[in-house]
């Protein structure tokens, strides 16, 4: 692909810019969008991101309104991209890895529909990590709209975290639960409610919708994603993988 026109940038290139200007980093943009800082440069000198704009609109939008936190920003632009196209048309696969991160320290992992089926079992050492280690932790759920029992982006439902619930056209949402901005739930109740269940993340994180009051008894996860950090301050970052 031919350079970018320094005077004439593409709309990934001027909505990049604008969030620039309300003061957070190429690399910033970069975490948000779950995509490499290289990837971002390269909306301004080869013209790319063409796959990211309406992530990049949603988040200018988020940002407009208030919302400063990260991780919120992170579930935004993550319910708002647009996967790019194969030459024959099927959307390309993203590579990644199902957890990243350190065990003790900042991990994050996440579970399609294939994992969810059997049980997203590989998020539970993310959890139990987390808890030797005193940690904090955070969930991403994604489940269609008529399972979750309180109105969308509610502080009831997810008290502290300000983000507005983007409906998806598949009639799912994806909803956040805890950040690094309020703290997140202690790992160690987690880990316990995850040993509880035998392993079965998926079944731990249902169980405590519905105690909670925030989803009915017949509700299925279609996504979902774990995120811990330590009490030292070092945050998880969010990852793409292979769905």
């Amino acid at each position: 692909m031919s350079p970018a026109d320094p005077d004439h940038p593409n709309e990934a290139a001027r909505l990049t810019q604008q969030l620039i200007d309300q003061g957070f980093t190429r690399r910033q943009v970069a975490r948000m969008l779950g995509r490499d800082a290289s990837l971002v440069s390269q909306f301004f000198t080869k013209g790319k991101g063409a796959s990211m704009v309406g992530a990049l609109r949603q988040l200018v939008r988020a940002v407009r309104g208030g919302e400063r936190d990260e991780e919120t920003l992170s579930g935004i632009a993550g319910a708002n991209t647009t996967r790019r196209r194969t030459r024959t048309g099927h959307k390309a696969r993203v590579r990644g890895k199902d957890v990243i991160g350190t065990p003790g320290g900042s991990m994050a992992g996440r579970a399609g529909r294939q994992a969810i089926r059997s049980g997203a079992a590989h998020l539970a050492a993310v959890i139990h990590a987390a808890a030797q280690a005193d940690g904090r932790v955070a969930l991403t759920v994604r489940m269609r709209a008529r399972y979750f029992t309180l109105a969308a982006g509610s502080r009831q439902d997810s008290p502290g975290i300000r983000r507005g619930v983007v409906p998806r056209a598949d009639g799912t949402e994806e909803r956040t639960y805890g950040s690094s901005a309020t703290g997140g739930f202690p790992a160690t109740e987690w880990s316990r409610r995850v040993a509880d269940a035998h392993g079965d993340v998926v079944h731990a994180v249902l169980t405590w919708l519905v105690e909670s009051g925030r989803a009915v008894e017949d509700a299925e996860i279609v996504y979902l994603e774990i995120r811990t950090w330590t009490p030292d301050g070092h945050h998880s970052t969010r990852v793409l993988v292979n769905e």
